[in-house]
């Protein structure tokens, strides 16, 4: 399917929360005056609270296992389903109509903890129940829906995830490969008491899953699941709820509003919210995730009736939570909402549950030794934080552990004579392996995502292009500029994108218009020829798409589903010691008309 086209500006309203509560229009019947002149009564107001999670990835302590210590940032974020739970409960407790608890997923990839129970001690296979089956069994959820990590782990681990929920997993746009039909739930429907003598309220639910899962984690999914357009199926299943008696539409989606994807167009659009929105009539309100941003309150004008649907994202690992407030009267044997509006709540202002710090506490106790296990001496501090703008010794430690793990695979074999070139990036400018002792955590906080190691087959002019890609997010300096290590990045461009090789020396020449700025392309000392052919080391979600690099997506040589952290760890297991002078070379570098830019 083709993506649908973008929204307009006009159509989606940064509306205050004063004009949120505005009642909506009734109707001419409930505005009508009694027989012999009498105003009819004023009908009673009923309401509904929807609360709202996403993007928890794994969190349920206030906890950074990277750092070993109580999470804090530089806004005082609180994390965890924990500290989410307490928020809800005051709410509980505190609410004059009924309440519900939603989740737009990413929930069982994030974290050590999240990767202990999936990696080290699988549930799959001893049967365990997840640690966020039972962080989010104690918080009563209504539904969650699947996000697009809940498929890293494959489709075992993730199905058995499902089963020990006590509430339902939904995916309306995720269908059976082989026969088309849901793969998972669609929707459901909760009958709902907004208090005594009050007639039922009818919730319907919709879950739509991201797209990008086709991509992202192809190796789990291909010839088993398809990933359908999520404006088609809404505007498909909105219909169906509500001929079944659904009074209110809610739509719980794990995509952005952006309009745009971080793929190509041969899939359905990743961040379609706004356009869902826009076309798709019958809907209320949406809670989504994914773009892990704190959208307390959007409006989106719907085209074809004129309605407002309320939109919110509770950004990330629980540190907010969407607060959705409905005010609703029954009116000619119809619900009608008369006002709606929403906030995003601050985890920081309670403390954790208790009860699911406790239902977790062996499990995080366990991640926590786990991690702080050691697995190798560094000769020297090396770090991460100048990664994204400079050559360093951390990333090539990526770089050597993926290149011999690649060139070892192949050897012997077709592919064994071409050169080994390998790609990493910045994943967080906090890494860091302290001089002595290195840990699990310290490698983990290098590596923080589950990718697994691949490796295909490029030319030289496809390297080139590559580099060419990721060279476009530096911001172009005149030759007499001040340079500024803070701002030589595009601020908005996440710090993985900035992808360097190992193998090849080049240049990237910040002065120079995008697309012609790899100025150096070289190879022992030699141009890279465009049409020579090398092997290069990737890790999946790149190699599947992820970020639309160009020359990459092709069939792999090399795929033995390894983890790269776990391979970085077992590199420095098995060496013991840590030494740059193993692996470090300086092979690339910014410059300004052909001179080195200094920082």
């Amino acid at each position: 399917m083709t993506s649908p086209a973008g929204v307009s500006r006009r159509t989606v309203i940064a509306a205050s929360a004063a004009a949120a509560a505005a009642p909506l229009a009734f109707s001419q019947a409930a505005q009508a005056h009694g027989k012999g002149g009498h105003p009819a009564p004023e009908p009673q107001t009923f309401h509904l609270t929807v609360l709202g999670t996403s993007d928890t990835h794994g969190n349920v302590y206030n906890w950074d296992y990277y750092k070993d210590a109580e999470y804090d940032d530089a806004a005082h974020n609180d994390v965890g389903v924990a500290k989410l739970a307490a928020l809800v409960n005051k709410i509980r407790a505190e609410a004059t109509g009924a309440t519900l608890v939603l989740d737009a997923g990413d929930t069982i990839q994030g974290t050590p903890l999240a990767t202990y129970y999936a990696k080290q001690e699988p549930i799959t296979t001893t049967g365990e129940k997840h640690p966020m089956a039972r962080a989010m069994n104690v918080l009563h959820y209504d539904a969650v829906t699947l996000g697009n990590h809940e498929f890293n782990y494959g489709l075992p681990l993730l199905n058995l995830w499902i089963r020990q929920l006590g509430f339902p997993a939904l995916a309306a746009n995720c269908v059976s490969a082989k026969t088309g039909r849901p793969a998972y739930t669609p929707y459901i429907i909760k009958k709902v008491s907004l208090g005594k003598h009050a007639p039922t309220l009818r919730v319907g639910i919709l879950g739509l899953t991201n797209p990008g899962v086709a991509i992202w984690d192809r190796a789990n999914v291909e010839g088993k699941l398809e990933f359908l357009d999520m404006v088609s199926t809404a505007a498909k299943w909105v219909p169906v709820m509500r001929r079944c008696g659904a009074d209110l539409v809610i739509i719980s989606a794990h995509g952005g509003d952006s309009g745009t994807s971080s793929y190509g167009p041969d899939l359905p659009n990743e961040n379609p919210v706004a356009l869902i929105a826009q076309q798709v009539p019958g809907i209320d309100a949406i809670l989504f995730g994914h773009a892990h941003l704190d959208i307390p309150q959007r409006f989106v004008t719907n085209t074809a009736t004129g309605a407002q649907v309320l939109t919110s994202e509770p950004s990330k690992w629980g540190q907010r939570l969407t607060r959705m407030d409905f005010d609703l009267v029954r009116s000619q044997g119809r619900w009608q909402v008369v006002s709606k509006a929403a906030t995003t709540l601050n985890t920081n202002t309670v403390d954790a549950d208790p009860a699911v710090l406790a239902a977790v506490k062996a499990q995080h106790a366990k991640t926590v030794a786990y991690v702080n296990q050691v697995v190798a001496r560094s000769t020297e501090e090396l770090s991460a934080a100048t990664s994204r703008y400079e050559d360093t010794a951390i990333l090539d430690y990526i770089n050597k552990v993926q290149t011999d793990t690649v060139a070892a695979a192949l050897a012997g074999g077709p592919y064994a004579a071409l050169p080994v070139l390998s790609i990493a990036a910045p994943f967080s400018r906090t890494a860091v392996f302290p001089k002595g002792d290195v840990k699990i955590k310290d490698v983990a906080g290098l590596y923080i995502y589950d990718n697994t190691l691949e490796a295909v087959v490029m030319t030289g002019a496809e390297v080139k292009a590559y580099l060419e890609y990721s060279a476009k997010y530096f911001v172009t300096l005149a030759p007499d500029a001040p340079v500024d290590p803070n701002t030589i990045n595009d601020p908005s461009v996440p710090d993985y994108n900035y992808d360097t090789l190992s193998g090849v020396d080049y240049d990237i020449d910040i002065s120079k218009p995008v697309g012609s700025r790899i100025t150096r392309l070289q190879i022992n000392g030699a141009d890279v020829d465009p049409a020579a052919q090398f092997v290069v080391a990737v890790n999946n979600y790149r190699r599947s798409g992820g970020g639309n690099f160009p020359g990459i997506v092709k069939t792999q040589v090399y795929n033995e589903q390894k983890e790269i952290r776990q391979l970085l760890i077992d590199w420095a297991q098995a060496k013991g010691v840590i030494d740059p002078a193993d692996f470090f070379v300086r092979n690339w570098q910014l410059v300004r008309n052909g001179v080195p830019v200094k920082f």
